[in-house]
């Protein structure tokens, strides 16, 4: 779960985005700019990073209504084993997946990103998971993202995963094997809840 401070943080940065872009005057913009500082300052010293880098995480930052972020992942089971990719940024590892990009749904994403991630072609199945990122145990983020988890299948079971541009490995692994996680995009209770799904044809789709 999330500290509550960085989501106070969090939703005072989403207000002042939103009420710049929108702001009717140059009175209510000075007040906005006022609340965005203020939500800077904070997310600089509960993320420890430097005031300056967070306007980076931010690209769409008074632009427009401010809303979570949309990440996607693929979980492919076979022979009681699941596909996981090593990410090349930290060395980690998790389900293939990644933004979802517009023009494309949730499910075309995850397709897109399992194939450019592991390189095997998938169709997706079922939608076993919409978790919000800041109500489970994944690493503290600055940013909001709604995480979408598909159950996907693949097109041809001969093929193997091999990696990506994004990747260093990819293959199927028992989830007593699975190497250390890179736990701001997964963690092992989105891989057992992914079996859970597989195994039951009534399963319904976790959601927060």
């Amino acid at each position: 779960m999330e500290d509550e401070w960085l989501s106070h943080a969090k939703k005072l940065h989403a207000i002042a985005s939103t009420g710049l872009h929108f702001g009717a005057s140059d009175y209510d913009k000075e007040r906005y700019a006022e609340v965005a500082d203020i939500a800077d300052r904070m997310l600089s010293d509960l993320g420890k990073v430097p005031i300056n880098a967070i306007a980076n995480l931010f690209p769409t930052y008074a632009k427009s209504y401010a809303n979570p972020q949309i990440d996607v992942r693929g979980a492919v089971i076979k022979e009681d084993k699941i596909l996981v990719v090593r990410e090349r940024t930290d060395g980690l590892w998790t389900l293939p997946g990644g933004y979802a990009d517009v023009g494309l749904s949730a499910a075309e994403n995850t397709v897109k990103e399992v194939e450019e991630e592991a390189n095997i072609q998938v169709k997706a199945t079922r939608l076993y998971a919409v978790h919000h990122k800041a109500k489970h145990a994944y690493d503290p983020d600055m940013r909001d993202f709604y995480k979408f988890m598909f159950l996907c299948e693949p097109v041809d079971a001969d093929q193997e995963p091999a990696p990506g541009p994004e990747t260093s490995a990819a293959a199927y692994m028992r989830l007593d094997e699975i190497p250390p996680l890179s736990t701001g995009r997964v963690i092992m209770a989105d891989l057992e809840l992914a079996f859970k799904a597989s195994r039951d044809p009534h399963f319904l789709t976790s959601f927060d």
